[in-house]
């Protein structure tokens, strides 16, 4: 088991203040030859899917490898805490290695988030892709060093053009998303950081970063019901690290389609919900991002600036590679 006494000593410079253009660490983009390789800081992946996302990605040109306890199963994580850290920084101290795939989420990375080689990080920046329990990994990154990395897997929407241009991407609103419904007008600007809501909360006390000046991204799926979504925003918003936020980009809340059938609920849906907390911020929110667990979602870079617009139903998101 790992100790608390592991948790490294807080940079004061780096974690207690807003961000800036000087702080971002922007890794450069993949080429063709680069090697890249797959870990597992968290549950055990599926052996057919990552033969199947090795060959796409060689399809880019890309060398990917796979990770040595990448395949471990200890219960529902992928190897022990020590050997899943060891795959994930041993991928962050190899110069060749330029990114660094999740092979999914799950559960067992806050176990190790704050045991990242964060000065490996800094000497040799590289992006790290995942999502869902893998949002501990990124809050950490940003917080610690500024790296902000990338949202999603290597086969969601648009995860070659993230990784290997410096293109922005913009994502369009999908009305047929059940968080449509929580868009409220206007537009707005800033650093886009966040991921999945109930990893978030779990990062509070340590990894979370403040979002002042934060696009803040939340997306989720059906866990214990509405009122976990209610504690994981309510939670939020009494810590403070929402305090600046100038906008929120809602994507996908799976499993969460409306019904009016227990009722214990009285009438509300996730709707309800995410209207009556994300109110309490008095900022423009833009739902329906196909961004999460969903079908065909979207690959997003963190840490770099986005705007979402509302009348347009946009969320573009500037490079966050060079």
């Amino acid at each position: 088991m790992d100790a608390v006494d592991d948790l490294p000593v807080r940079d004061s410079v780096v974690a207690g203040h807003r961000a800036s253009a000087a702080d971002v660490i922007v890794p450069p983009r993949l080429r063709p030859g680069d090697r890249v390789r797959f870990i597992s800081p968290a549950s055990p992946p599926n052996r057919a899917y990552i033969e199947q996302m090795v060959e796409l990605l060689t399809s880019w040109g890309l060398r990917p490898e796979i990770g040595d306890h990448a395949f471990d199963q200890v219960g529902y994580l992928a190897g022990t805490d020590e050997q899943r850290l060891a795959d994930l920084n041993g991928a962050f101290r190899e110069p060749g290695v330029r990114a660094i795939f999740a092979t999914r989420g799950g559960k067992g990375a806050y176990r190790i988030s704050h045991r990242i080689d964060f000065e490996s990080v800094r000497r040799d920046p590289k992006p790290l892709i995942g999502f869902s329990d893998v949002t501990i990994m990124h809050m950490a990154l940003w917080k610690f060093c500024r790296l902000g990395g990338v949202h999603g897997y290597a086969g969601a929407e648009a995860a070659s053009q993230v990784l290997m241009t410096t293109d922005p991407i913009v994502i369009h609103q999908d009305p047929y998303e059940i968080s449509a419904a929580t868009t409220v007008d206007g537009t707005a600007t800033g650093f886009l950081m966040g991921g999945n809501l109930g990893t978030m909360r779990t990062s509070l006390g340590y990894e979370m970063p403040r979002l002042d000046g934060a696009i803040w991204l939340i997306e989720d799926l059906m866990g214990t019901g509405l009122g976990e979504i209610d504690r994981e925003l309510t939670q939020l918003l009494k810590s403070g690290v929402l305090d600046g936020v100038r906008g929120v980009a809602v994507g996908q809340f799976t499993g969460f389609e409306p019904t009016l059938d227990d009722e214990t609920l009285g009438g509300w849906t996730v709707i309800d919900v995410l209207n009556d907390r994300l109110g309490q911020l008095s900022v423009p929110v833009l739902g329906g991002l196909p961004i999460g667990h969903g079908t065909r979602p979207w690959t997003v870079p963190l840490g770099t600036t986005a705007t979402i617009d509302t009348y347009a139903g946009t969320l573009t998101v500037e490079p966050g590679v060079m």
